[in-house]
């Protein structure tokens, strides 16, 4: 699968409508002036509704055939779940917006 690639600027939420902010380590590769995201970056959800909110996001699918300094990276076809503290599953992340530029898989 394809998809145009995620990076530290696009916008992803929870299932409940809380915002992920991602913070990312990578500082060389770049997508459309903005750092690529991978499947290691921190992935922060900030204000989700729920009584257990989602706290984290935890990458299941990653692209395959890219990698940033070695490890994979994201793109619209990604799939990632959101967590709350106990790490249980809230349900899926949802990509909102990406750059148009770029893709991978």
């Amino acid at each position: 699968m394809a998809g145009h690639s995620l990076t530290t600027v696009s916008s992803l939420q929870c299932p409940h409508g809380g915002t992920v902010i991602i913070i990312s380590t990578n500082t060389r590769v770049k997508a459309v002036s903005a750092p690529m995201a991978t499947a290691t970056d921190v992935f922060i959800v900030a204000g989700c509704p729920i009584s257990s909110p989602c706290l984290t996001v935890r990458w299941l699918i990653t692209d395959v055939r890219v990698k940033v300094n070695g490890i994979p990276s994201l793109s619209r076809s990604s799939v990632g779940l959101c967590l709350n503290g106990l790490q249980i599953p809230q349900g899926p992340v949802v990509i909102m917006n990406t750059q148009a530029k770029v893709q991978s898989q």
